[in-house]
């Protein structure tokens, strides 16, 4: 869903975990829906790891536990790893997911996230870790994510980190505009150069 991006200060959804891959974020199953319906990914999230073979919530996987909320997934190292499907991305946002904080991304699917108007936030081993600790420890924990400043904040210990975002992105997901939105916006530009 397309917002505006700038500061985001939220409690998180805590998922340590590594190498956490495209398939578990959204299992191939569901990639022959032929709906682009945000709230069918986003309720398939995770699917194998929050639902039983009967489509049950399981009780010990982190998004089914009420002490936990918000728009932040804070992930363990080299998320969105595997295929490079965008679903992934799609689910990610279609559960609500403004912000992913990790220690690595996988190249394609950080961009997916960024093209579907979820911010990845890269941060040392170190922050991450310290991140968790404060979760764990309070499960109401809020970080703040200022866009403009490209700074991530744990609230909890006032820890702090820049994050590096590509310039044109960050552009797009203050404005909440895509790719076709900004070509739009260069519209008479565009025009004019080919009148020249």
């Amino acid at each position: 869903m397309k917002q505006k991006f700038d500061i985001i200060e939220s409690s998180c959804i805590p998922l340590p975990l590594e190498n956490v891959d495209t398939d578990q974020i959204i299992p191939a199953r569901f990639l022959k829906a032929t709906t682009r319906e945000e709230s069918f990914f986003g309720e398939n999230l995770f699917r194998d790891w929050r639902y039983d073979s009967e489509g049950n919530p399981k009780k010990d996987f982190v998004m089914n536990d009420p002490s936990y909320s918000g728009c932040i997934l804070v992930a363990g190292k080299n998320f969105g790893n595997g295929s490079s499907r965008e679903h992934a991305a799609w689910a990610i946002a279609g559960a609500g997911f403004r912000v992913v904080i990790s220690s690595f991304f996988a190249d394609i699917h950080k961009n997916n996230e960024l093209n579907n108007f979820v911010l990845p936030v890269t941060v040392s081993p170190e922050f991450l870790a310290e991140l968790f600790d404060s979760i764990a420890k309070d499960h109401s924990t809020r970080v703040r994510v200022d866009v403009p400043a490209q700074t991530v904040t744990n609230l909890a210990t006032g820890s702090s980190e820049h994050f590096e975002l590509n310039g044109y992105k960050k552009y797009c997901l203050m404005n909440a505009l895509d790719d076709i939105d900004y070509l739009l916006t260069q519209k008479d530009r565009i025009e004019e150069y080919e009148r020249r």
